[in-house]
């Protein structure tokens, strides 16, 4: 199952490219921020923001009270860890196929 996990924006690795690095859970990767870049404003501004991370993008921009609330159910359903793990490794899981 791939679920958004949320994450802290930490740094801007390449504005140019729309590349930021997130901290999920202590686990840090580097997400294409484009879908949540306001347009005219430099990406710095997003250093701090929590946003929901979907197969290296960041999807939306959320608050850091959602984001708790998110983190909590994740691990009481134990999706969280896979999740993590997921983003630690840069591998999504695909559903086994159909037969």
């Amino acid at each position: 199952m791939c679920l958004g996990i949320p994450g802290r924006i930490v740094a801007i690795v390449d504005e140019a490219a729309m590349l930021a690095t997130v901290d999920v859970s202590g686990v840090r990767r580097t997400v294409d921020v484009v879908c949540v870049a306001a347009p005219g404003h430099p990406l710095a501004e997003l250093v701090g923001a929590w946003v929901l991370v979907h197969v290296g993008f960041a999807m939306s921009v959320i608050d850091e009270e959602e984001a708790a609330a998110t983190l909590k159910v994740l691990a009481e359903i134990g999706e969280a860890q896979a999740e993590i793990e997921a983003i630690r490794t840069g591998s999504v899981e695909l559903p086994a196929a159909a037969s």
